[in-house]
């Protein structure tokens, strides 16, 4: 006589996913192989997210991969491998995308809001200061700037409100007449003409009026052809509404002559 070998025949009865052990003869025991459980003729993966989160941080996502694996990925918003998660403050990177004269705050995860610093004017992307300061930040303008500073002129750092016609530095650069008028002792005249007091005029407030007064104490007329606004018939506004605390800046084509 032998002894009959019970998991011989289709692996004992027991599961695929499972080892049959001979015990005594025609008897066998079923032991499920690593990474499932169950009691050996049915056996299932086990999946290590249901306890514990499978070993990941709170703020991480854990996913299986096979049987008793998984790996665990941090959610948006925070940083790490998976096993310890850190959050990522928007703000500790380039301000958050704020500009340089804003606040940035974080407010949820994966949002933050700018505001603008006191003294400076915008919605938090962009902020600006009085316009004798945004004259120098842009270089379509830093010349009229450039000249100003050189004259000592300063009516427009005040607190406003000013509204502001700046010829384009190119325009400034290449105009023969500015030397001109520096070595005669009127390009103070002529800059100051460019400015206007007690009004922040934007674009559209510029098409309802007809003559305005330029702090050098003449008018200057405003006319509507073509979809463009033309100053004195001749300056063209090419770029305008440039808001800052104390006014506004728009640039044109041409100098204005008093």
């Amino acid at each position: 006589c032998s002894a009959i070998d019970a998991c011989e025949s289709s692996n004992g009865g027991c599961s695929a996913k499972a080892e049959c052990r001979r015990t005594t003869p025609g008897n066998r025991a079923c032991v499920c192989s690593a990474g499932y459980t169950g009691d050996g003729i049915v056996c299932v993966e086990i999946n290590p997210c249901l306890v514990n989160n499978g070993g990941c941080d709170r703020n991480a996502e854990c996913t299986q991969t096979g049987p008793n694996q998984a790996v665990c990925n941090c959610l948006k918003g925070y940083s790490g491998d998976g096993k310890t998660c850190t959050y990522i403050s928007l703000c500790s990177q380039n301000n958050g995308g704020c500009s340089e004269f804003a606040i940035c705050n974080d407010t949820e995860l994966t949002e933050r809001t700018c505001t603008c610093k006191t003294n400076y004017t915008g919605d938090g992307f962009q902020c600006r200061g009085n316009i004798f300061q945004e004259l120098l930040r842009n270089s379509n303008t830093s010349r009229f700037y450039f000249h100003l500073q050189a004259l000592s002129i300063r009516d427009i750092s005040g607190p406003g409100p000013f509204t502001l016609f700046v010829p384009h530095t190119d325009v400034l650069n290449s105009d023969p007449r500015v030397k001109d008028w520096i070595a005669k002792g009127v390009m103070a005249q002529v800059l100051r003409h460019h400015m206007v007091g007690c009004a922040s005029l934007l674009y559209e407030d510029l098409r309802a009026i007809t003559n305005i007064t330029s702090l050098q104490g003449e008018q200057i007329h405003i006319s509507y052809s073509q979809n463009s606004l033309v100053l004195n018939n001749k300056a063209e506004i090419i770029l305008s509404d440039a808001v800052g605390t104390n006014g506004v800046i728009h640039v044109i084509n041409q100098i204005l002559v008093p």
